[in-house]
């Protein structure tokens, strides 16, 4: 590839999915923009070690600024998304046009990290990528539209790649059920909330297996189509017991107590709470062994990205605060 093709523009580089990305593809030599409102504040968080990407102030609501940077660049990850639950219905539709609009005027290829949440409950239990898609909660439908706009921008100029995963956790995350629902970030893990029904499997997707996977595809480019989306396995929790004893083993401790999560809370606090009202229409995939197989990214790629258990859990604790110094 040369300089200019190897060159990408990311918004929501301050994210957790974002932030991996980034840090993936500064790793195999990318030259990283990144769109940020503050970017001083943004170089500060960045870690210290190894290359960090070039800041440009500027907002993905803002079309003007998205085009702005997006000159010269091969491929845009679009990885922003607004702080917590708040405004998805008003705020990421727009966003998302920006990004379209950009890429069709650059010829720029669209990346997208996506969900699980395009399937509702009644999905076969290892949908493959093109499953039919019937989501019952808002921020699933949303995710079903964004991938319409994406496919539609595909045949108009903007090529488009979709990494579907399970639910995120890893050293940059934040907004997840991971450093919200299990465990209490900041303090040392003397409890854990289990969400999940008793016996029922859970797909969950480390953030840095997440930019490798995502890097990798990127310099692959010539070898996709106009519109591919695969599915990361991730890591797999058959039966909701792995997770658990990984993060047992990551903070030392065989015994701490394993707690019922307090889905009744949820759900008095869900008419004044936006955030509880998201992770309440969320349940469902709790109850259902939801699991999408990775073998058409395995086909691509000859393996997926994967970090042991207990060591990508370890590297969470640490970065969200819950582990001893």
């Amino acid at each position: 590839m040369t300089g200019m093709e190897r060159t990408v523009l990311v918004l929501g580089a301050n994210g957790g999915v974002g932030g991996e990305i980034v840090a993936a593809l500064l790793r195999r030599g990318w030259t990283v923009r990144a769109l940020v409102r503050d970017p001083v504040a943004a170089a500060k968080r960045w870690p210290a070690e190894g290359a960090m990407p070039s800041w440009i102030k500027g907002d993905a609501m803002e079309g003007a600024s998205v085009m702005a940077a997006a000159e010269g660049v091969s491929l845009i990850v679009h990885a922003v998304n607004p702080p917590g639950y708040r405004d998805w219905d008003r705020l990421v539709l727009p966003m998302l046009d920006n990004t379209i609009a950009a890429a069709k005027a650059v010829g720029a290829r669209i990346v997208l990290p996506g969900t699980v949440y395009n399937f509702g409950p009644e999905a076969f239990r290892n949908p493959t990528e093109d499953a039919p898609q019937n989501p019952k909660t808002r921020k699933g439908a949303i995710r079903v539209e964004m991938e319409k706009r994406l496919r539609e921008a595909s045949t108009a100029g903007a090529p488009c790649l979709i990494v579907r995963c399970g639910d995120f956790f890893g050293p940059r995350a934040a907004n997840n059920w991971f450093s919200q629902g299990l465990v209490k970030p900041g303090r040392r893990v003397a409890a854990i909330s289990y969400p999940g029904a008793k016996g029922v499997g859970h797909q969950w997707a480390y953030l840095p297996d997440v930019g490798e996977t995502v890097a990798r595809l990127a310099e692959s480019r010539a070898e996709l189509a106009p519109f591919e989306v695969f599915h990361m396995e991730g890591h797999w929790d058959p039966d909701g017991t792995r997770m658990i004893a990984a993060i047992r083993a990551a903070a030392g401790d065989a015994d701490i107590p394993v707690r019922r999560f307090p889905w009744w809370l949820l759900t008095l606090a869900s008419p004044f709470v936006r955030l509880f009202r998201e992770m309440s229409e969320m349940r469902y995939l709790w109850k259902v062994p939801l699991h999408m197989t990775n073998r058409k990214l395995v086909a691509a790629l000859g393996e997926e990205p994967h970090t042991d258990w207990e060591d990508a859990v370890r590297a969470t604790l640490k970065g969200i605060g819950s582990l001893p110094a």
